[in-house]
């Protein structure tokens, strides 16, 4: 019954500056009414997944993660390198693909996945 998510909102306390950074950081082409619509690729997955309170995989204080799937992950590292973005963990390796996490100016934990 389900076709896919329709769509990730959340409040900012500046929306210039988070605009602005997904942007720049992830190219994400923001538009005027405060968002995007993201047209999935077709080799693209969405998962859906429940963490327990005190799962370690992000901070507890943090009830939603996003995550991202990237084409090439060490062509995001080099674009991260050049921007200035610190990577949060180092690039993780695993049966799903290859992870790095980074934070949003607002302390969110982001994840970058490369499948």
């Amino acid at each position: 019954m389900i076709k896919g998510f329709g769509g990730i909102f959340w409040r900012t306390n500046n929306l210039d500056a988070i605009k602005k950074w997904y942007s720049e950081v992830l190219k994400i082409d923001m538009g005027n009414w405060n968002g995007t619509i993201i047209k999935p690729h077709p080799e693209n997955e969405t998962i859906f997944s429940f963490f327990a309170e005190d799962d370690p995989h992000f901070p507890k204080e943090q009830q939603v993660m996003l995550n991202f799937q990237v084409y090439n992950l060490d062509e995001m590292i080099k674009h991260l390198e050049q921007i200035g973005v610190p990577l949060v963990k180092e690039k993780v390796m695993s049966e799903y693909g290859k992870f790095i996490w980074i934070k949003d100016p607002e302390g969110r934990l982001v994840e970058l996945w490369e499948k």
